[in-house]
């Protein structure tokens, strides 16, 4: 019987062969093999593509010394959910949304107004927020900032240079849309 032809290989069955691009019918220029799979040195490629290509250099950020409560009302009403702490130009911290919202939950049943007094009474920016901070260098490549996303445990890199300015902010969601693009 021998080993089956690519059409009669289901895109699902994992022991599927890659069959060459022009079974494909996408002519001979076309790097996509199947859905999700690019010849290794086209993947090479876009491993080494510059972060600066991806990240958000118009970064809302906040002061160390605001109010929490201004952190909680920016955060629920703006399409992001990290913001830098800043103290004199230089970031000391990161606060997301799940972070605010971990110290607010004990106050489910507030109104807004009470809300707000008690974030600011009980808690600063300080308490909220993240002081390990994770970051890198502006020439760093999106593959760097995959690797430093991919444990799981935060969502977002600061692109600091070497005298501590924050140039941009890095986001899964900005990973994701980076890979759908490719």
């Amino acid at each position: 019987m021998g080993r089956p032809t690519a059409a009669a290989v289901s895109l699902h069955d994992p022991t599927r062969i890659r069959p060459p691009v022009s079974d494909l019918g996408c002519g001979a220029a076309s790097t996509r093999l199947y859905p999700g799979t690019y010849p290794d040195k086209m993947g090479g490629m876009k491993r080494r593509v510059p972060i600066s290509q991806i990240l958000t250099t118009e970064v809302v950020t906040v002061d160390r010394n605001q109010p929490l409560s201004e952190v909680y009302h920016m955060l629920r009403s703006a399409p992001f959910h990290h913001v830098p702490v800043m103290e004199r130009d230089r970031p000391v911290g990161m606060v997301s949304s799940v972070d605010v919202l971990k110290l607010a939950y004990d106050t489910e049943g507030f109104d807004d107004k009470a809300m707000t007094a008690m974030l600011d009474y009980q808690f600063s920016i300080e308490d909220a927020m993240t002081p390990e901070l994770r970051s890198l260098p502006p020439n760093a490549s999106v593959q760097e900032a995959a690797e430093m996303l991919a444990d799981g445990k935060a969502h977002s890199v600061l692109v600091i240079d070497d005298d501590g300015k924050l140039h941009g902010i890095v986001t899964t969601t900005d990973l994701v849309r980076f890979l759908r693009d490719l």
